[in-house]
């Protein structure tokens, strides 16, 4: 038998001749419609598989020795930015006491004149290098050993030397009254300048990625002992001074681009409910919080949870430089196709008054201890878990094709279903009119 006669039999698409075809006005309204939900279907298979979603993924955090940045803008409208000092601690042993670099203050009126800005100062260290006064001077300590990072060794030749001097001594200074390099620098006077003003702390700082805690209060910070303590003489003196504050900003890990929270907004909506907002990293943006009371303190316990975000290709990306890490407050722009390291964080909140007894009328049965530092404090507590954000497309392209044949195939036997049950209906309908 020829080659040609054995395919002939496997044809399992037989023909008809042209004269056997009937062709009819509803077969073409049919064909038409069915182009058409074809190409609409087409365009959605399209449509999902060019589409991206965003797994979440929950693993064990094996990182080592990494650094977590903080990042803070929090305005405090009744204390002014002599009397403010930001400390860190952590749970391996380092203390930053008056951490210096990385922070602004920002002097602010009144809170009656409506809180403008006055002026920003960086803290930076020995912002007073004493530059006019004769090189051979030696300040005295006034009965204080010299602080070990005095311009010269065995001095004190600015006011805030013989301030840390007499920290570490666990020494009150007070207004620096009968002090010479008090005097010549108006220390006292300043003070009264700023009595009502208020004061914004903004930048960032970079900490150990362990448990720890960071704390705004009144005061020169020592260490006395085991004991961390706040000189707060010059804080009680005024009773316009309390803890007042509202949290602009506070943020664990990076900046993040408005285009990148974006892009990660459209990703999670596309996923389904819940997706990544703002408001979902950064919880305390926002906090208002109120007290007439001096002896007043607030607390708010953080959960950071280690959190990446990998784009589509990012294994391709070049990794961002530890130069760029380093950098605190760099921001990640839209440009930046590579993984996104950060954190999120949870968060409760406590207040309670130094005096301690009862508390309000809603809770008469808690009772707060009495004694502490007023001020806003934030411990923070890192999760073992990460959490990993990874784009995929929820499509492979073998599927999309077999969900491309299902849907041609599909829409042509149900049109062609329904064109047969249309000819046959008119057909039956002519036989009965000509009977």
């Amino acid at each position: 038998m020829p080659a040609k006669s054995r395919f002939n039999r496997l044809d399992a698409f037989t023909k008809t001749v042209e004269d056997a075809r009937v062709r009819t006005t509803s077969g073409g309204i049919v064909t038409i419609t069915s182009l058409l939900v074809v190409f609409w279907l087409v365009w959605g298979e399209w449509a999902d598989y060019t589409r991206v979603i965003v797994r979440p993924e929950l693993v064990v955090d094996k990182g080592r020795g990494e650094k977590m940045e903080i990042s803070m803008n929090i305005t405090f409208p009744r204390v002014p930015c002599e009397l403010l000092t930001l400390d860190v601690m952590d749970v391996s042993g380092e203390i930053q006491m008056g951490v210096m670099h990385g922070v602004s203050k920002v002097r602010l009126s009144p809170e009656s004149e409506g809180s403008k800005v006055i002026e920003i100062k960086a803290l930076d260290l020995h912002k007073d290098e004493a530059s006019h006064l004769d090189p051979e001077y030696c300040g005295e300590c006034y009965g204080a050993p010299s602080p070990a990072h005095a311009q010269k060794a065995g001095c004190c030749n600015t006011c805030d030397d013989v301030r840390d001097a007499y920290a570490s001594i666990s020494w009150s200074f007070g207004r620096g009254e009968g002090v010479e390099q008090c005097d010549r620098e108006h220390y006292a006077e300043h003070l009264d300048e700023q009595r009502k003003e208020g004061c914004r702390i903004e930048g960032g700082i970079r900490v150990n990625k362990v448990i720890g805690n960071f704390h705004i209060a009144p005061g020169k910070s020592f260490s006395n002992g085991n004991l961390h303590v706040h000189d707060l003489e010059n804080y009680f003196k005024d009773e316009t001074h309390t803890f007042t504050h509202k949290i602009h900003n506070l943020r664990f890990g990076p900046q993040l681009s408005d285009v990148v929270v974006q892009d990660m907004q459209k990703k999670h909506q596309a996923t389904g409910p819940a997706g990544w907002t703002n408001h979902h990293i950064n919880p305390l943006d926002g906090t208002d919080q109120k007290t007439d009371e001096k002896a007043y303190n607030f607390m708010y316990f953080v959960k950071v949870v280690s959190t990446a975000y990998l784009p589509l290709g990012w294994e391709k990306e070049a990794p961002r430089s530890a130069k760029h890490d380093d950098l605190l407050g760099a921001t990640i722009d839209g440009t930046y196709k590579g993984s996104i390291e950060t954190h999120q964080y949870s968060v409760t909140s406590h207040k309670r008054s130094l005096l301690g007894g009862a508390d309000d009328e809603n809770h008469k049965e808690r009772v707060h201890a009495r004694g502490g530092i007023p001020g806003v404090f934030f411990s923070y507590d890192i999760s073992p878990m990460k959490v990993i954000n990874r784009e995929v497309r929820p499509k492979s392209f073998s599927n999309f094709l077999v969900g491309l044949c299902a849907v041609i195939g599909g829409t042509l036997t149900v049109a062609a279903a329904v064109d047969r049950a249309l000819y046959e209906g008119v057909n039956r309908v002519k036989k009965m009119h000509s009977n």
